[in-house]
């Protein structure tokens, strides 16, 4: 038996993931983060129902720059999330499932959820 000295599959610097591979990662990712933002939704929902002093220490915190970057964040996976849920219908009645519509896809899925949460960050 000879022993070769290569690995049995290809090294991470030299694999690329394809990127519906990291669509796939970024839908689960995007849905832990839509959980969290779910948790700040019902904390702002509460500073607006116990009164004034919590609605105006609410929005003094809302007004600080890395909530307003989770803020973008959050839409962005908000709409991530959706695109991404909508391609799966497509996928489930059987259509677009060859590698260059996958691919095209991903890539249109990506742009659209950037595309929407820019609209919605700029009119909101």
């Amino acid at each position: 038996m000879t022993i070769h000295k290569r690995p049995l599959s290809p090294h991470l610097q030299i694999y690329r993931l394809p990127i519906t591979g990291i669509i796939s990662i970024s839908h689960r990712i995007s849905g832990v983060f839509l959980s969290a933002g779910l948790l700040f939704f019902v904390y702002m929902l509460l500073a607006i129902a116990t009164g004034e002093q919590n609605f105006l220490a609410m929005q003094s915190l809302m007004s600080l720059w890395i909530i307003k970057l989770l803020s973008l964040g959050l839409i962005f996976s908000l709409f991530l999330h959706l695109t991404h849920g909508i391609r799966h219908l497509i996928w489930d009645i059987g259509k677009t499932l060859d590698k260059a519509t996958l691919d095209k896809y991903a890539l249109f899925e990506l742009l659209t959820a950037v595309a929407l949460s820019l609209l919605t960050f700029l009119f909101v």
